[in-house]
């Protein structure tokens, strides 16, 4: 398992629990046996999803820790397969079967793991431009689901106040109507910290949500 992936989940799980007052640590390991498995991807998808099942607290993070089990996929498990896996009949079928599974927070996550590869500092107009190429035309896609970091790329230099209370007002996408206020938190304040933590409790709509979902981007970026 990606040592990485395994902190990430540890923290933003035992942040989610403080603020919505359910106990993780049984979920934690749980998920942990669960991403360490010597499965194949679909069969770890199941496990996962029955751990879920049983956590119904925690529902509300199932699909951005789908995501996690991606990046643990392309970090870990497929260096235990076949060099060219990724451009496979098997891995096409598995994609095409899991469409509809995790969110957009991974391009996030990839998109931080580009940018420790090359030792850079992750930085919101960059995401857009230089990894999700928003401005190309063959890309309107990105830009459609993208459109609301695009058009409030300002609140990255005001507070995780702003943020929230922007965020309250705003008709959001559907596929960034959670993810804005941790996405935008991020950029604005990439290291996690007691105040941002307290004004996403203080300020936010969906408090323990948005808590873990920081948490588990700025571990993810820190764990290095």
């Amino acid at each position: 398992m990606n040592i990485i992936v395994k902190k990430t989940i540890t923290a933003s799980l035992t942040k989610f629990a403080e603020v919505a007052k359910a106990p993780s640590v049984e979920l934690t390991h749980k998920l942990v046996d669960v991403f360490e498995a010597d499965d194949d991807f679909m069969a770890k998808v199941a496990k996962f999803d029955s751990v879920f099942d049983e956590y119904p607290k925690f529902e509300e993070l199932r699909e951005t820790y789908f995501d996690l089990l991606m990046i643990n996929f392309f970090t870990s498990d497929v260096k235990k397969l076949e060099e060219d896996y990724l451009e496979s009949k098997e891995w096409e079928e598995i994609e095409d079967e899991t469409i509809d599974r995790g969110t957009e927070l991974l391009n996030l996550l990839l998109y931080i793991n580009e940018c420790h590869d090359e030792q850079i500092k992750p930085e919101l107009d960059d995401f857009l431009k230089e990894f999700l190429l928003v401005d190309e035309d063959e890309f309107q896609d990105e830009f459609n689901i993208y459109e609301d970091l695009i058009e409030n790329q300002q609140l990255v230099e005001t507070s995780v106040q702003e943020i929230c209370e922007n965020a309250k007002i705003m008709n959001l996408t559907e596929e960034m109507e959670e993810l804005f206020v941790p996405f935008m938190s991020f950029f604005l304040q990439p290291v996690g910290t007691d105040q941002a933590y307290a004004d996403l409790e203080k300020y936010s709509n969906n408090k323990a949500y948005d808590v873990a979902v920081y948490s588990l981007i700025t571990n993810f970026n820190q764990s290095r």
